[in-house]
């Protein structure tokens, strides 16, 4: 029974935690300095009910968006892109079932795949809700627009916040996942 409530408030902190930062980042404007990227591939691959890998880091964006929609300037949810957003979650989220052996390779590996897959596919998204209009020029145009946001002079901004963030909280998840696993096992032991 204790291995189930410690499970549940862990999970509790990693949604509450993973919500709060995105809405504190969005009035700081320290855009996109979260980790639901990282949190998709550790729930994913630590998490043996994969229905809990999914919802974790999808209840976490839904709660955020909502963080967003009622305290701060910015929209949470806004249309085709914002599905677009949640699928390509739910694709890193799958992305990190496959991670099998953890080790720091591995971890940087599919953290940095996961926070291009969101970049990516977040942009098509862009496209997708019309801002740039819908023709092949259009993609063109929407994803040369999302160029800069590799640019360390937007450091402050999004993908290399998206990567820093996910590189962090990937690492220190993991490394307390292991470390609680130690425990874990200590205390059968003993």
């Amino acid at each position: 029974m204790k291995k189930i409530h410690s499970g549940l408030l862990l999970t509790a902190i990693l949604v509450l935690l993973t919500a709060a930062l995105r809405v504190l980042n969005a009035e700081m404007h320290w855009y996109h300095l979260i980790p639901l990227s990282a949190l998709g591939i550790f729930s994913g691959s630590v998490l043996e009910d994969k229905r809990w890998a999914y919802l974790i880091p999808l209840s976490a964006f839904f709660l955020s968006d909502l963080g967003l929609a009622l305290f701060t300037h910015q929209q949470g949810f806004y249309g085709v892109s914002q599905i677009v957003n949640y699928s390509a979650l739910a694709l890193v989220t799958f992305l990190g079932t496959r991670l099998q052996r953890r080790n720091v390779l591995n971890i940087g590996l599919f953290t940095v795949s996961g926070s291009l897959i969101y970049f990516l596919l977040s942009n098509l998204g862009t496209y997708l809700g019309g801002y740039y209009g819908y023709s092949w020029g259009s993609l063109v145009e929407c994803f040369t627009m999302a160029i800069p946001f590799y640019k360390s002079e937007l450091a402050t901004q999004f993908f290399s916040n998206s990567l820093f963030g996910d590189l962090a909280f990937s690492f220190l998840a993991f490394a307390v996942w292991g470390l609680y696993k130690v425990r874990q096992t200590n205390s059968r032991l003993a």
